[in-house]
């Protein structure tokens, strides 16, 4: 997880040297709460959203499916797009879409404004709950 949040902040800070006028246009790609939604409908969509997806892929990529589970077994991908499609299209006006914690973390560490981080409850936990709760849920 370590490596993955700083690779984040050195992805976001790559984006700010050589994409300066975008990122800012774009706020850095920090997420953030949308004006009209409580903290707590932030976090209750980034919570759903990530379990859908943790979800998605613990079934997409189960060893103990065979082939006769599926058709075509290859096309794990397949779900697993879709999943980050539909969640995506869900969370998007609400929070901006923070099911990966480590991303979300970059980008408010190299943007490092307010509100990214007054928000960050809602983009940046929802990932460290999951990794917890999923596996019990999957067994």
């Amino acid at each position: 997880m370590a490596a993955q949040c700083l690779g984040a902040i050195c992805g976001c800070g790559l984006v700010k040297a050589f994409q300066k006028s975008y990122y800012n246009k774009y706020g850095g790609g920090a997420n953030s709460l949308a004006d009209g939604y409580s903290t707590g409908t932030g976090l209750a969509a980034e919570i759903i959203g990530t379990f859908v997806l943790v979800y998605t892929v613990f079934s997409a990529t189960d060893p103990k499916r065979n082939a006769r589970d599926s058709h075509i077994p290859v096309l794990a991908p397949l779900p697993i797009g879709f999943a980050v499609f539909m969640v995506h299209l869900a969370t998007i006006p609400i929070t901006g879409t923070g099911i990966n914690p480590a991303r979300s973390f970059g980008a408010a560490v190299i943007y490092n404004q307010d509100k990214p981080w007054d928000d960050h409850c809602c983009s940046g936990s929802s990932g460290l709950d999951h990794s917890l709760v999923q596996p019990l849920l999957q067994s």
